[in-house]
């Protein structure tokens, strides 16, 4: 009698703890999927890597953009993209934080390239010339030193309002080109050595105001390092159809580039 009451309370014990354990399991599981939300510019909705979901319009959102692998891999509790092409900062703080709440957990986000006019400086160095490209390069560099870090406070801190539980990952963005690379037309060299410092110039900034923020910083410049335009394996587009896609990263350049400085830091 005594040997078959010791059996049942084992056996119940045996399915509590079982039942507890499994419950644990579930709790950490649940608590180890993140609420992702992806916010940004073209280079976070994946401009130039192709296959554009036609839903998300002009912001041209691609599955092959670093955050969409990344969600795929890790398989968040939820995932809310709403970075666009053209964004700039103050387009952020308007248009792109609304899944944002007290319970996401996961932020990613590439800002900046556009409020300097990155673009445009890249437009006047390919059809104006080299005296053309350095002098709106020079314009760029002073917009980055005394203008962007004041725009970067306002969206980080709207940012940190609207998800103030959320760990915030800030990507970067690469150099163009490769110094002395294959390419024997086009820009001067000169014209690209001032390209690729504008670019470290935004990148040393912008990792400035995220770390004063509490933010992680994702430097892709060490990635993409041999994978730059007059590369022998260029992951970014040069001047290419269509043209919005110029400049910026293709699908390689998104998984091989973005993707791991992002699985690395989140």
């Amino acid at each position: 009698m005594k040997l078959q009451r010791w059996a049942t309370t084992a056996t119940t014990a045996t399915v509590f703890l079982g039942l507890t354990t499994t419950g644990a399991v579930a709790a950490d599981a649940a608590e180890a999927a993140p609420s992702y939300v992806a916010l940004g510019d073209s280079y976070s909705s994946g401009v130039g890597a192709g296959d554009y979901d036609p839903d998300s319009g002009d912001c041209k959102r691609s599955p092959n953009a670093y955050p969409e692998l990344w969600s795929a891999e890790n398989s968040p509790s939820s995932f809310d993209f709403t970075a666009c092409s053209g964004a700039v900062t103050d387009d952020v703080i308007a248009n792109q934080l609304g899944p944002l709440d007290s319970s996401t957990s996961l932020v990613s986000i590439s800002i900046g390239g556009n409020d300097a006019g990155f673009a445009d400086a890249m437009q006047t160095c390919v059809l104006q010339g080299e005296s053309a490209c350095l002098t709106r390069m020079d314009e760029a560099s002073n917009y980055v030193s005394n203008t962007l870090p004041g725009k970067l406070d306002a969206v980080y801190s709207a940012i940190s309002e609207k998800a103030p539980s959320a760990q915030v990952v800030v990507l970067g963005y690469p150099r163009m080109y490769e110094l002395n690379g294959s390419c024997s037309v086009g820009l001067s060299e000169e014209s690209r050595a001032a390209i690729n410092g504008v670019a470290d110039q935004l990148s040393d900034v912008t990792s400035k105001r995220a770390a004063d923020h509490g933010f992680d910083y994702g430097d892709v410049r060490t990635n993409f390092t041999g994978h730059e335009i007059c590369s022998a394996d260029e992951w970014l587009h040069s001047v290419t159809f269509p043209i919005g896609d110029s400049y910026h990263p293709t699908a390689a350049g998104q998984s091989g580039g973005y993707y791991p400085v992002l699985e690395g830091l989140a």
